[in-house]
C-alpha cells in the first residue's frame, strides 16, 4: 500500500512539475521585461545584464504619457471589482436562499433559465449589452460595466450557492422556525454563518472576473479617467515602437492584487466552489 502511494505521488509530480513550469514561463518573462532596460528588453537573455527597478518608478510616478492616469485607472479597476463582488454576492446569496431554503415557486426554473444564458458566449452579448446601456444612457458610466459584470457572474454564483445550500441540514431551519425565527432571521442567523466558505468563494470569483475583464470595459467605457487599467494597458500597443518594458511593469503590478486575493482565500475558493458537487 505504501509503495502504491509513493508511485501515485511520483506520477502526480511527473505531471505537476512540467505543468507548473509551463505556467510560470510567461510570468517569468513578464517579470524579466519589467526589470530590463528599454534597449535590453528584447535581447533574448535569460536574465538582464543590468536589472533595474526604474520601470516601476516610471509607472508609480506616471512619467510617461500612457501612464498619465495610472492611479486613477487602478482605482477604477479596484472600485468596479469590489462593487461587482459585493452586488453579485448579495444577489446570489438571497436568490439561492429563496430557491433552496424557502422553496419559492418558479425559483428552480428561473435559475435554470439564467444558467441557460451561458450557452451563448459572453463575447456575442457584448454588442447587445452596448446597445442596452446606450438606451439607458449609461455609456461611459462605470455602472454600465458593473451591471454588465454582475449579469454575467450572478447565474453561476447562484447555482454554486444553491448547491451548497442544499447540503445544509433541514433540522436547523425547523429548529429556528420552532423558536419563532422569521425568514429574515433564519437567513441572517442560520444560513449566512454556515455558508461563509461558499460566500467567500463566489465573492472572490466575481471580483476577479470583473478585475480581469477587458472586452466589456473597452466597449462601455472610453474616457481616460473612467476606464479600467486593463483597457489602458491596450493603449501601449497603439504605437509602432511600444515601450514594452513599461507595459510589462504595469502588467506585473496589475497582476499582484488578484494573485494576493486568490492565495489569501485559496482554501475557501477550493472548498466553496466545489460545495454541493457531490451529494452525500
Amino acid at each position: 500500500m505504501k509503495r502504491k502511494a509513493i508511485t501515485r505521488e511520483a506520477q502526480l509530480l511527473l505531471i505537476g512539475i512540467p505543468v507548473f513550469l509551463w505556467t510560470m514561463i510567461p510570468i517569468y518573462h513578464l517579470f524579466l521585461f519589467a526589470i530590463s532596460g528599454r534597449d535590453s528588453a528584447t535581447s533574448g537573455r535569460l536574465w538582464p545584464k543590468d536589472p533595474t527597478l526604474q520601470n516601476f518608478s516610471v509607472v508609480f510616478q506616471q512619467h510617461h504619457f500612457y501612464l498619465n492616469h495610472f492611479w486613477v485607472q487602478l482605482g477604477n479597476s479596484l472600485v468596479i471589482a469590489l462593487t461587482v463582488g459585493a452586488l453579485t454576492l448579495i444577489i446570489a446569496t438571497t436568490a439561492a436562499f429563496a430557491i433552496s431554503r424557502l422553496k419559492v415557486r418558479g425559483g428552480r426554473l428561473v435559475m435554470n433559465l439564467a444558467l441557460f444564458t451561458y450557452f451563448i458566449p459572453a463575447a456575442f452579448l457584448a454588442v447587445p449589452m452596448y446597445k442596452t446601456m446606450g438606451n439607458y444612457g449609461l455609456l461611459n458610466n462605470q455602472w454600465a460595466l458593473i451591471l454588465a459584470m454582475v449579469t454575467i457572474a450572478s447565474p453561476y454564483c447562484i447555482w454554486v450557492l444553491k448547491q451548497a445550500s442544499d447540503k445544509l441540514p433541514w433540522e436547523l431551519d425547523e429548529a429556528a422556525r420552532i423558536d419563532g425565527a422569521s425568514p429574515l432571521q433564519l437567513f441572517r442567523l442560520v444560513y449566512v454563518p454556515l455558508m461563509v466558505p461558499s460566500l467567500v468563494a463566489v465573492g472572490t470569483y466575481a471580483l476577479l472576473l470583473a478585475w480581469n475583464e477587458y472586452l466589456y470595459a473597452f466597449l462601455l467605457l472610453s474616457r481616460d479617467d473612467s476606464v479600467t487599467l486593463s483597457v489602458a494597458l491596450g493603449n501601449f500597443l497603439a504605437a509602432d515602437d511600444s515601450p514594452w518594458e513599461l507595459l510589462m511593469a504595469t502588467g506585473f503590478i496589475y497582476a499582484l492584487p488578484p494573485a494576493a486575493i486568490y492565495y489569501a482565500f485559496k482554501r475557501y475558493m477550493v472548498g466553496g466552489l466545489t460545495a454541493g458537487a457531490v451529494k452525500s
